[in-house]
């Protein structure tokens, strides 16, 4: 398999009732992700700011790339992600969420 980037888009439904406080822990989990690890290339975070209103109810977005589709399952088994994720269950401010992941295609 060729290596091809891959892009891993997290969309969030945020309690409303979300505190400053929980949403700096759920991004600063976020972005430690990218520095602890391997094979992560980038990562963006972001509130939903369009008013086309074809949101689905979804708040915020989290995207990471990966250099490879082996970089990309390596990080969802990584101890480092499964912590992470535990912590922001924790929180309780995820009312939903949709992930999907995808290769660029030229």
């Amino acid at each position: 398999m060729v290596n091809s980037p891959v892009r891993h888009v997290i969309l969030l439904r945020l309690h409303p009732d979300a505190r400053d406080e929980q949403m700096s822990v759920l991004t600063t989990a976020l972005r430690e992700l990218a520095v602890k690890i391997e094979g992560i290339v980038s990562f963006e975070y972001g509130t939903n700011n369009s008013h086309e209103g074809k949101n689905r109810g979804m708040t915020h977005v989290v995207m990471f790339t990966f250099a490879s589709v082996e970089a990309r399952d390596a990080y969802l088994l990584h101890p480092d992600h499964l912590k992470a994720a535990a912590r922001i269950g924790e929180l309780g401010i995820i009312e939903d969420l949709l992930v999907i992941d995808y290769m660029p295609q030229p």
